[in-house]
């Protein structure tokens, strides 16, 4: 049996200046540039391509490396949508949090139906295998029929106020759109 390669085979840089790269982009919202001046003052000469391919490719190996070591969540969560335009057109960013904080999924769907609040609870409950004991949403009937159909044991608490937690994680995804003058791609 072979080996598996490795995500860095082939890669001119070492590991650490790439997996540094990655989450400085990723955690502090920083653009390619800044990640490419920041590694210039430390004596790393790399091209921002350089930088946004490395995300493309190591990005989602990094997050689910983290969401592997993330402890148990909250038994509470919050749970939100918000639209976004993504090349013009209405998407739903949907996303759910714990009552820490700590974001449990996210998912971008077209639509916000029945349907697309099933699809977002299957995910859930499918990356997390932990159900929790309270939902806290805004006023969509959608999460009601999701939560009848998947979580029925589940107590569900509709309040524009208590969902304040999962309001407020929107807003790195809304800086960030800013920053980028709006979302170009799904990915």
């Amino acid at each position: 049996m072979m080996p598996e390669p490795s995500l860095y085979h082939r890669h001119r840089f070492p590991v650490e200046i790439i997996s540094h790269a990655v989450w400085l982009y990723h955690v502090f919202s920083l653009s390619l540039r800044d990640v490419e001046l920041i590694l210039a003052e430390r004596g790393v000469m790399v091209t921002h391509e350089s930088i946004r391919n490395w995300c493309q490719k190591l990005g989602a190996e990094f997050a689910k490396r983290l969401r592997r070591r993330r402890p148990r969540p909250g038994d509470t969560w919050h749970l939100d949508e918000v639209f976004i335009r993504i090349r013009g057109v209405l998407h739903y960013l949907w996303r759910a949090v714990d009552q820490q904080g700590v974001v449990l999924d996210i998912l971008v769907q077209e639509r916000r139906d029945g349907a697309a609040a099933k699809r977002f609870f299957k995910r859930l409950l499918q990356g997390l295998r932990y159900k929790p004991k309270r939902l806290v949403t805004d006023g969509l009937r959608s999460y009601g029929v999701a939560r009848r159909a998947l979580l029925p044991d589940v107590k569900h608490r509709t309040s524009r106020y208590l969902n304040n937690r999962a309001e407020n994680s929107h807003r790195p995804t809304r800086r960030r759109e800013r920053q980028m003058q709006r979302f170009k791609s799904l990915s």
